[in-house]
């Protein structure tokens, strides 16, 4: 009885400590710049093992306040239309995809750009239940934390853009040549249009493919409601 209690009180530590680090860091993170993300150290070691690949960690923290509106409202109509309305999760989709996927259809997914935004900050890559969990429960804390503009605020400086590419001022100088603050509508929806894949296809040397991204892109942002957010 000693050993299961001794091994209790240890779990309960484990747990305890990782609600504190946990919230403890979404807390700091609403005020500084995310420094770096799993994904980013992932793709780092992964470009160290192949030696036809230069390591390249390109990133440049930018204020949504510094970002060009467009690309605010060009994400937002590629990835997840509900994103001002959801509380972090977007319950239709996610009974679609379930129900397609129970039918034996091609796995389709339902993350919402909170989702998207925890999973880059605090996660590593994978689809088990336990990371999905760890998911959903950084999706609660960064909603009720973070709110709206800085998640999405976040998720426009960490997200992969490209091959050793992370946020928007990055892909706006690699892709454009200029800064995030003077993307066009165009510019955005083109970059909105490769997140899918980042790695395979490029705002620079868009294919027929991306174009017609672009084009169902540009009809939804006209669409939507304005998202409010960025210069």
């Amino acid at each position: 009885m000693k050993i299961f209690k001794k091994v209790f009180l240890i779990l309960a530590k484990l747990v305890m400590w990782f609600f504190i680090i946990s919230i403890g860091l979404t807390v700091v993170y609403k005020f500084v710049p995310v420094p770096v993300t799993p994904l980013m150290l992932i793709r780092v070691w992964e470009q160290s093992l192949d030696d036809k690949k230069e390591v390249r960690l390109y990133k440049n923290w930018e204020s949504i306040d510094n970002i060009s509106k467009h690309l605010p409202q060009a994400v937002v109509a590629a990835e997840d239309q509900k994103f001002m309305n959801h509380n972090g999760f977007d319950l239709e989709a996610m009974k679609k995809a379930w129900e397609g996927n129970k039918q034996g259809k091609r796995i389709k997914g339902a993350s919402t750009i909170s989702q998207q935004t925890a999973k880059n900050v605090f996660l590593w890559p994978g689809r088990n239940l336990v990371r999905k969990g760890l998911e959903a429960y950084f999706t609660i804390l960064i909603e009720f934390i973070w709110g709206k503009e800085r998640i999405m605020e976040v998720y426009l400086n960490v997200i992969e853009m490209g091959e050793g590419i992370y946020g928007a001022e990055a892909a706006a100088d690699v892709f454009f040549k200029k800064s995030a603050g003077n993307l066009s509508r165009n510019e955005a929806a083109l970059i909105a249009a490769t997140l899918p894949n980042p790695r395979r296809w490029t705002p620079s040397r868009p294919t027929g493919y991306i174009y017609g991204r672009q084009a169902w892109i540009l009809r939804n942002m006209n669409n939507l409601e304005p998202v409010g957010f960025g210069k």
